[in-house]
Formats: C-alpha cells, structure tokens, sequence
C-alpha cells in the first residue's frame, strides 16, 4: 500500500474512529484502526465489536492499494502532532510507515484479514432526518441516561417513531427527558418503532462533523441499527430489554404552571447550590404569590437565597430538587423561556419547553 493522506481529514476521521477503540481488551486486533486504501475509495474501520465505525477518507491519492490494520492511538498520536499538510503511508509485510516533509514513522501493524468485519450500509433506509435536528435532539436527552446500572435498558436511549416524528426517550430512574424531531422520511411500513440505542452510539452521533445540511439515513438489520451520514457508516447493537413505561411516569393533572426565563433561572439555581455540601445536596424551591425563592443550605457552611418575581398566583409549595439535575435540563432548554409545572412537595416536578422537549425531575427530601 502507497497513499498520501490530507492530514487534516485524517484528524477528522481518527477523532471520531478513536471513540470508539477500547484502551483494554483481551484482543489486542480491537486497539487497531484498520486502513482499506483502495483506487475508488479509501477508508477507515474502528470497532468494539458493539459499535462499529466506517468512515470514507477524501482527498487521497493512491498510488497501490492495500490494508493494514495499526494501533489507533499511536497513528492518532503521529496525526495529530505532525505539521504537515501530506502524509505519505506506506505498508507492507505488517509494517506501516508514515512519511512527513522531515519526519518518518515506523509503526508495527497486524494482518488486515484478522480485522472484524465492520458493517456497511446498503439498501434503503427506513427514516431519515437531518443531523442537525438529531444532534439537538440527543443534547436534549442523553444526559438523562443511566450511567452505571443493571437494568441494561436504561442505559440506552428509547427511539419511538410515529408518522413524521421521532421521539427520544431518557431516564436514569430520577429523571427523564423526552424530546421530538422531525422526520426527512418516514417509510410508511416502518412507521412505528421502538428500540433501544446504546449511549455510547448516541454519543458518537452526537461528535460527527456538521458541514452542511447532511441527512442521517437510518435502517436496521437484525439486531442492529445502522447510521449513514456523509463519509461515516455507524453500526451499533441494540440495547436489549425492555424500557420502563415512560408515559406512566409523566404527571398530566398539574394546576401550578410557571412561564420562568431560562438564563435567569439557570443562574438562580446556580448560585443557590454554592452553598450546598455533600450531605445537603438539594436546593429547595418556594412557590408563593408573585415569587419564587431558590435556597440552599450546609450546616457547616451557611446558606444561599435567591429570589425572582414570577405571575403566579395559586397555593404556595415548597420543594426540593437535586440542584445539577435542574442545571442539566436547563442547559437543554433551546428556548428563552420554559414552563415549570408543580404538583404536590412530594411529586415529581415538569419542564417544558414548546411541544417537543419535556423533563421529568423525581424531589428531594430536604429534611
């Protein structure tokens, strides 16, 4: 193999390839990146076995085509520290070597025929959207995952389909946050869906580079689910089980409704929390007539009080959240005001923002 590379596409492309590499595993091959230079196409595979990367390379010239597979976070390395604006890879013999104007690395690979087979996608897909809509859509849900538990299912994020919308669905047990966007295309016999994608490959989606109004085209096969977008092809397995009732979870009988700025009340929580300590965790919020109140507070410490006006004019309540749960969702908040609907001090509180982002929040005793 001869082929010369942009480097700046190669940073690209290692960026998102090395996301996926595991740093430990008991086969070393899964540490590689595996190079497929050929006349027609060049590209690149990273996988874990669970997701899978295929990303086309542009802007090489190749002079003889061939494969190798090398270690991800040396070439990453080499990549990213060379100033050059071509370099010149060369393999044979399990060796690969990449050349700069006054430089030259040798790097060690292994055989490109003990590679794993990385999906490809072919076919029609049975939705598509635009990046930029499920790039919101999974700043708007992600965070809400579980991060370390047994209950596999909400460690991933749940997609439902139905007509020409898609449904994002997250919850860590505490939390969730559900957000809808749009479909490009919706096959009529794939309409509905559900299915559980791992947030790892929701993460992944979340970092690919958005140039234009590229569309991500979306199919499954078997037990798998496959993104095609641009250069890059993300093959994933499916999170398996079965994904709690979220609908159940939602409050729908709430009178106390609260239109609040997002930016003002995301520096109340903020600066209520200051004051909090490991043992007083929450930040109580204190609903009366035309106020409400953010407050914190750590025997050892002291206590914080922030106060802003609000139209509001029902029954006071006081209650108690997790101030970083509160910071999460309003980050994900995409407009300048939200609305937050209360029921009783010991039920769950609601943020909406329009009709397609909704956030459940579980309280905190503050006792």
């Amino acid at each position: 193999m001869k082929a010369h590379f942009n480097r700046e596409g190669l940073v690209e492309a290692m960026g998102l390839l090395t996301s996926v590499v595991p740093s430990r595993t008991p086969k070393p091959i899964l540490q590689c990146v595996l190079i497929s230079a050929k006349k027609e196409q060049t590209r690149m595979c990273a996988t874990d076995l669970e997701v899978g990367i295929n990303y086309a390379i542009s802007g090489v010239q190749v002079d003889e085509e061939g494969e190798i597979a090398v270690r991800a976070d040396r070439l990453s390395a080499i990549v990213r520290e060379s100033a050059d604006d071509v370099l010149v890879f060369e393999a044979a013999e399990g060796v690969c070597t990449v050349t700069g104007a006054d430089s030259k690395f040798t790097i060690y690979g292994q055989g490109a025929d003990q590679y794993p087979t990385v999906p490809v996608f072919e076919g029609e897909a049975e939705i598509e959207l635009t990046l930029e809509n499920l790039q919101a859509g999974i700043d708007q849900c992600l965070f809400a995952t579980a991060k370390e538990t047994s209950r596999y299912a909400i460690n991933g994020v749940l997609w439902e389909t139905k007509g020409k919308k898609l449904s994002l669905i997250a919850t860590d047990g505490r939390r969730l946050a559900r957000c809808r966007v749009g479909l490009v295309l919706a096959r009529r016999e794939q309409a509905e869906r559900k299915l559980i994608v791992p947030a790892k490959t929701m993460a992944l989606l979340s970092k690919i580079g958005r140039h234009d109004k590229e569309t991500v085209a979306v199919k499954l096969v078997d037990n798998q689910i496959l993104f095609s977008c641009a250069d890059v092809v993300i093959g994933s397995n499916l999170v398996e089980g079965t994904f709690p009732n979220y609908e159940d979870i939602i409050p729908t009988d709430y009178q106390k409704k609260i239109k609040l700025s997002t930016e003002a009340t995301l520096s109340a929580v903020r600066r209520a929390a200051l004051l909090t300590s490991e043992e007083s965790r929450g930040i109580k919020l204190s609903v009366s007539k035309d106020s409400l109140v953010f407050s914190g507070r750590a025997p050892e410490t002291g206590d914080a009080r922030v106060s802003m006006s609000i139209d509001y004019k029902g029954e006071p309540i006081d209650v108690g959240f997790n101030p970083q749960f509160l910071v999460d969702a309003l980050r994900a908040v995409h407009t300048p005001e939200f609305e937050l609907e209360l029921g009783e001090a010991d039920r769950p509180g609601v943020i909406k923002s329009g009709s397609d982002f909704l956030y459940v929040l579980m309280p905190i005793s503050l006792a």
